[in-house]
């Protein structure tokens, strides 16, 4: 009988540390970061070409893109861009090292015919 009661007990123990240790990694975790994008459409054509490589050269680097490039921007305060792109992030880091990134520069020729990039920045989410 005394055997049961110490594996029972160390079986809520192990739960107790495993729950523990999950709160920990969790707390440890980074927020996600969000980067916007407000854009002028300078060629069509080419902005058709570029968003797919753009896209492609995001996922790689962990980027999520929102799918909101060419979406309906309709202005509540101020004056609207005509285009936003929003991309999700895993963290700020991320974001940062994707748009300082070879990738990232070597679209450059195409992005400067395709789009007139009028502001570009990030946010990162709060818990």
């Amino acid at each position: 009988m005394k055997t049961r009661y110490t594996v029972v007990l160390s079986m809520i123990a192990g739960m107790a540390l495993g729950s523990a240790a999950i709160q920990a990694l969790h707390a440890q975790a980074k927020p996600k970061a969000y980067t916007v994008s407000e854009l002028e459409t300078l060629d069509a054509a080419a902005l058709a070409a570029f968003v797919p490589r753009v896209q492609a050269a995001q996922q790689a680097a962990g980027g999520r893109n929102l799918k909101t490039g060419g979406g309906k921007v309709v202005a509540l305060e101020g004056t609207a861009p005509k285009r936003v792109a929003i991309t999700e992030w895993d963290s700020l880091e991320r974001a940062q090292a994707f748009y300082t990134s070879k990738a990232w520069n070597d679209l450059a020729p195409e992005r400067d015919k395709a789009i007139k990039t009028i502001r570009r920045y990030a946010v990162e989410a709060v818990n």
